[in-house]
């Protein structure tokens, strides 16, 4: 999945709207926010929330964590320990969910199991298979029904340790994903019970690198943020090629070293004007990566590393840094089909930050769409803004304190809006958000016109809806 794509399907999971009552044994499966489960964990009906659409999640202060015996890797066949710890400064009775998948696409980490859990009577755990039955430590799950979910079997407060055997044989990188929760033992579901998620990949064996030299065949803004080919220091990239990596797969948690973004994932990298770039995506044709910090302007090269060696420089008139770039998440219809009806693209927009967008109702998809009114507060996400105050730099997690030098003007039509607040949107690097009241407008779609700076936006048309 591109940045792109995992930036608006961040956003875009439909929430149940009811509360139910949290299960202090351990939720349903599927809540851990791996693809196919609750992108919100246990952030929702049937667990922990105080919200109507759920969420939000990380949101406590503190966080839930694993250790893997073998570090970073496995070894077929061969045992590893995992020890899951939740940590909340407020409440003391904790829980978690955790899942391990096999794929390189969403569709497949949402079916495939990978390998084995297990445990001993007095580790506090079980592991529930996808048919909401219980495993036995030494059973099978149901035919038809493979995925495990170990989770807590009570509320405590400390560690969970037990053991996962991988598969006999490499079957490639395995994800594992956590959710964990902290809540304060009253038996309601409100703000006060905190959630969290976290991912992680144990790496087989090293094997032969089975790579040629990379090759690029074009470099561009990343698509849906504006396209075209002019970019700036912070902005997000998409190179096109062949042998650019040997496997596919997104940067998660493990990745990072602190708030600090990878430059190398699996062997692969890339070079922005001889800087090295933030690796958020990979595959055997696509890099997606945030330029680095350089004061250059002008055509820049770009080249890609594999584990065979470095690609012939892509340099051209086509490719430009400049001073600021600035893109509106807009998606395409390759990118999302949602945002793009009867041959008109819409941006994509939230009622603040949550699982709601400005547009008409989608039968398809209810409870996701609403048009926005006058004085409704709504959220646009944008790359490429340039400078903060205080400032961040390219490849860091952003805290979300972070506000826009520049300023910022967005129209509907020729009908000015109020921008309340322009700032780096916490715990991404490189998003932005714009935070903007809708005008009192008639009823009818409007082109939204945004300048950065006295400058306009070098973006094709979208549009939003407004309906009383």
């Amino acid at each position: 999945m591109t940045t792109k794509k995992k930036i608006t399907y961040t956003f875009m999971a439909a929430m149940v709207p009811a509360l139910l009552f949290a299960f202090s044994t351990g939720p349903d499966a599927r809540h851990t926010a791996a693809p196919g489960d609750d992108p919100l964990g246990c952030a929702t009906a049937g667990c922990h929330t105080g919200a109507v659409k759920g969420g939000p999640i990380n949101a406590g202060g503190g966080a839930v964590t694993a250790s893997f015996s073998s570090g970073t890797s496995y070894t077929p066949g061969q045992p590893v320990t995992i020890t899951v710890n939740v940590t909340d400064p407020v409440n003391r009775l904790h829980g978690f969910q955790m899942t391990a998948r096999l794929g390189q696409t969403d569709a497949d980490l949402s079916i495939q199991q990978a390998g084995r859990f297990s445990f001993t009577p007095d580790s506090g755990v079980f592991v529930l298979c996808d048919s909401n039955v219980p495993r036995t430590p030494d059973g099978d799950c149901p035919a038809g029904f493979p995925v495990e979910f170990i989770e807590h079997s009570s509320p405590r407060t400390g560690t969970w340790t037990f053991t996962w055997t991988p598969p006999a044989t490499n079957q490639g990188p395995v994800h594992f994903y956590v959710a964990g929760n902290a809540v304060n033992g009253d038996g309601r579901n409100g703000p006060q019970d905190h959630v969290y998620t976290a991912s992680y990949v144990l790496q087989p064996p090293a094997a032969s690198c089975g790579l040629s030299i990379p090759m690029i065949t074009d470099v561009r803004r990343i698509e849906g943020w504006g396209d075209g080919t002019s970019f700036s220091s912070g902005s997000w990239l998409e190179i096109k090629g062949s042998n650019l990596a040997q496997n596919t797969r997104l940067w998660l948690d493990s990745d990072f070293k602190g708030n600090d973004a990878p430059t190398d994932l699996d062997g692969t990298s890339a070079s922005v004007n001889g800087q090295a770039g933030f690796i958020e995506y990979i595959s055997p044709t696509q890099i997606n990566l945030q330029a680095p910090s350089d004061s250059a302007t002008g055509p820049v090269s770009v080249t890609v590393k594999n584990c065979a060696g470095t690609s012939n420089p892509v340099t051209g008139s086509n490719l430009r840094k400049v001073a600021a770039a600035p893109g509106i998440l807009a998606p395409p219809p390759d990118v999302s089909p949602l945002f793009t009806v009867g041959g008109r693209q819409y941006g994509e927009a939230t009622f603040g930050f949550r699982f709601l967008f400005v547009g008409n109702p989608n039968p398809d998809f209810p409870g996701l769409f609403q048009p926005a009114k006058p004085n409704d507060s709504i959220v646009l996400y944008a790359i490429g803004l340039g400078d903060t105050t205080p400032a961040m730099i390219p490849g860091v997690r952003a805290t979300g304190q972070e506000v826009l030098n520049s300023q910022v003007a967005v129209n509907f039509g020729s009908t000015p809006a109020t921008v309340t607040r322009v700032a780096l949107y916490g715990t991404f690097a490189g998003l932005y958000y714009i935070t903007v009241t809708v005008p009192n407008v008639p009823d009818g779609d409007y082109q939204i016109n945004i300048t950065v700076d006295g400058q306009p936006l070098q973006q094709q048309p979208f549009f939003l809806t407004v309906h009383q």
